[in-house]
């Protein structure tokens, strides 16, 4: 009787043990095919949401209204939690977020292999070599950063950052415009990459489209690990002012949250 008992128990706990592996999430192997997945690009000013026209006080003392937030992403990289990666197509790999359209702070990326994701990296800007390729080979991208303002000329090459607004300050008692351009000047390209370490996998599926809340923080163009101090000269365009804020921009963005619906 024991020896019945025994086997009926082992019997039980090996079909449970078979029933539970069946219930876990699919092992990573058996992850196939593609799915789509969002970036969601949210515009603040160090705690607050991004708003324009709204007074922002910096650390130089500068209270600063903001007109114009715009930057290019490019070069959509996702790894794995294997190590991994997966590049966006060149054709897909550019992207304009501008504060003033809703819908564009959103990018909707098909096509992307089934996996569970960890990091996320792009590029602020747009990418010499696809530069390179001269006005015939940028596609539709060219048309699309002409309509929006974010380029100088051809020659002169793409505004990666486009950030303007008006400041007053103890010195400067009226309203005076500020430009801060990132782009190509001369010899340095400013060209910026970002990796940044998601807060829970991304989990695509055929079935599953995740939603990547990023946070960006424009408060670090200015008021970063470097000051600018608009004060001294409210036009950055080129010398040693931009560089600064190229510098600052790799700090600009976090992952907030992760949606796995």
């Amino acid at each position: 009787m024991k020896f019945q008992l025994k086997t009926i128990l082992a019997a039980v706990a090996i079909t449970f043990a078979f029933a539970s592996c069946s219930n876990d999430e699919d092992p990573v192997q058996n992850i196939t095919g593609t799915g789509n997945l969002k970036l969601e690009f949210d515009n603040v000013y160090k705690t607050s949401n991004l708003a324009f026209n709204t007074p922002y006080t910096n650390s130089n003392g500068e209270v600063i209204k903001i007109t114009k937030a715009k930057y290019i992403v490019s070069n959509i990289v996702l790894t794995k939690e294997d190590g991994s990666t997966y590049t966006l197509p060149k054709s897909q790999s550019y992207f304009i977020i501008d504060e003033e359209t809703a819908a564009s702070t959103l990018l909707n990326l098909p096509n992307i292999p089934a996996g569970n994701y960890t990091k996320v990296k792009f590029g602020i800007g747009v990418d010499q070599a696809q530069f390179n390729l001269g006005a015939t080979g940028q596609g539709d991208f060219l048309a699309l950063a002409q309509a929006a303002g974010m380029m100088w000329s051809w020659s002169a090459g793409y505004k990666f950052v486009n950030f303007e607004g008006t400041f007053t300050s103890p010195t400067v008692t009226t309203d005076t415009q500020f430009r801060v351009h990132t782009g190509q000047t001369g010899t340095d390209y400013n060209y910026t990459d970002v990796t940044i370490d998601l807060p829970e996998n991304a989990l695509v599926r055929t079935t599953i489209t995740p939603q990547i809340h990023l946070m960006a923080d424009l408060s670090h163009l200015i008021d970063g690990t470097n000051k600018i101090n608009f004060t001294e000269g409210a036009t950055i365009m080129g010398g040693a002012k931009l560089a600064l804020v190229t510098a600052n921009i790799a700090n600009m963005f976090e992952a907030h949250h992760v949606h796995n619906d």
